[in-house]
């Protein structure tokens, strides 16, 4: 893994793409491992596709979770935005 070091400091980890919360959760542990910062992104979800990934950004240096603002109806008890920062959902979102 020091050939990745050289040229990368960061990876951005989107659950969409890698598989959901516990392979993201690998991906992460693997990352640090290597000397890696880690960034959640999305892939332009509502905030039930969101609250996963709020979880993982906890432990990133970045996150980019804004998916939710971009649509015309999200879900009830979604994540909450105030001051350029998410906040997590109400635990009525997950019904």
């Amino acid at each position: 893994m020091e050939a990745i070091n050289s040229r990368y400091q960061m990876i951005n980890i989107k659950l969409d793409k890698c598989g959901g919360l516990t392979a993201a959760l690998t991906l992460a542990e693997k990352a640090r491992s290597a000397g890696l910062e880690i960034m959640v992104g999305n892939m332009l979800g509502s905030s039930l596709a969101m609250a996963p990934a709020f979880l993982l950004a906890q432990q990133a240096k970045f996150a980019d979770l804004d998916g939710p603002l971009y649509l015309e109806h999200d879900c009830e008890n979604g994540l909450s935005f105030a001051g350029g920062q998410v906040h997590p959902p109400s635990a009525d979102l997950w019904g």
